[in-house]
């Protein structure tokens, strides 16, 4: 896997508190990986995943192995189990998603449950401006992107098993249930004008209509494989959001990138689209409406102000970890650092869609 670029990019040796038996993985794989064979040797992912991510490597292939982190966890977090499911699921339907060698939910092998899967060789984009490309491959690589999340949200999720993986309905009542919760209950984070304004008029403006499908949860340019050379998705990473939610909310977070200034979180804010070779907004919106055979989207707008409040309330609950002194990082530092800009922007995009009503 060739990453592009950043903090996050590559692999490093494991990190102090990670480490795990090698020995007793090796013979589980030898039980449950068809065609493995040592020695096998273990790199830790940079990235900032919750669930720990591994490269393994062995003379023949590479695998790559996700697990629960050690220590005590929250209930229900970190459900390595519901990701391997998904992924299973999503491959039978066609779906470009790593192959999945197992499932370990035997907590004596590395102290943690863990699943295994293909190393998938590939690009990944850390900038949605995918630097150095020429304006038409880089309008190739959006169509892709665009036809992969049509084609999530067009898949049957109950022919393929997961008629059970989430709530059907009322998802966006549930979601700014929970994150109006989440921000009003940390008072050591405070309070923001912007979002004691969202808390209120988002409930109320709900757009009519549902339709449920089977949502990513963070589907961004950063979280897919591309192809060595063709603009094509080899595979969707990162599935610990996924649950049966609305598709046009799982739409909206992904093209929130082009309404993104940069620096909050990799964006388009300020781009030249057109000397890119970038779709404009409306554009890539129509292009998936036309893949989803759907006559538009009228509640867009909406959808775009609730995905930039559940960031912002993603944002104040790192505020507040922060403070308290549980998140210390450099990231976590500049997500609070951004948090009234974002608070902002969340409110300017419920004015698109008609604040005063």
């Amino acid at each position: 896997m060739t990453e592009q670029s950043g903090a996050n990019s590559g692999t490093t040796t494991v990190r102090e508190g990670y480490a795990f038996d090698i020995l007793a993985l090796d013979r589980w794989m030898k039980d449950h990986v068809d065609g493995f064979a040592g020695p096998l040797t273990i790199e830790q992912f940079k990235g900032g995943q919750s669930n720990p991510t591994y490269k393994l490597t062995t003379p023949q292939r590479s695998y790559v192995l996700r697990r629960k982190p050690p220590g005590q966890l929250l209930k229900g977090a970190h459900a390595v189990d519901r990701e391997a499911r998904v992924l299973m699921a999503l491959g039978r339907a066609g779906f470009p998603v790593a192959h999945v060698y197992g499932l370990c939910t035997d907590e004596t092998v590395i102290g943690t449950w863990f699943y295994v899967t293909a190393m998938v060789e590939g690009r990944i984009f850390w900038d949605a401006t995918m630097p150095g490309m020429s304006p038409g491959a880089r309008a190739a690589h959006f169509d892709a992107m665009n036809d992969a999340i049509a084609a999530l949200h067009s898949i049957d999720f109950i022919a393929i098993g997961l008629a059970d993986f989430g709530r059907s309905g009322n998802y966006f009542e549930r979601q700014i249930a929970r994150w109006s919760k989440q921000y009003l209950e940390d008072a050591e984070a405070g309070r923001d004008p912007n979002m004691d304004r969202l808390v209120d008029w988002l409930p109320r403006h709900i757009p009519a209509g549902d339709e449920t499908s089977i949502v990513h949860g963070d589907f961004r340019c950063d979280n897919m494989i591309f192809h060595p050379t063709e603009p094509r998705v080899l595979a969707v990473l990162d599935w610990e959001l996924s649950t049966l939610g609305h598709p046009g909310a799982d739409f909206a977070y992904h093209a929130m990138m082009f309404r993104m200034p940069p620096h909050i979180v990799a964006g388009l804010g300020g781009a030249d689209f057109a000397a890119l070779g970038i779709p404009s907004e409306a554009d890539y919106l129509s292009a998936y409406c036309a893949q989803r055979g759907l006559a538009g989207m009228p509640g867009y707008d909406f959808y775009i102000a609730f995905n930039f409040f559940r960031l912002a309330a993603i944002f104040h609950g790192i505020k507040g970890r922060v403070l308290r002194g549980t998140a210390s990082s450099a990231q976590a530092r500049e997500r609070v650092a951004v948090l009234p800009e974002l608070m902002a922007i969340a409110w300017r995009q419920a004015e698109r869609v008609g604040a005063g009503a």
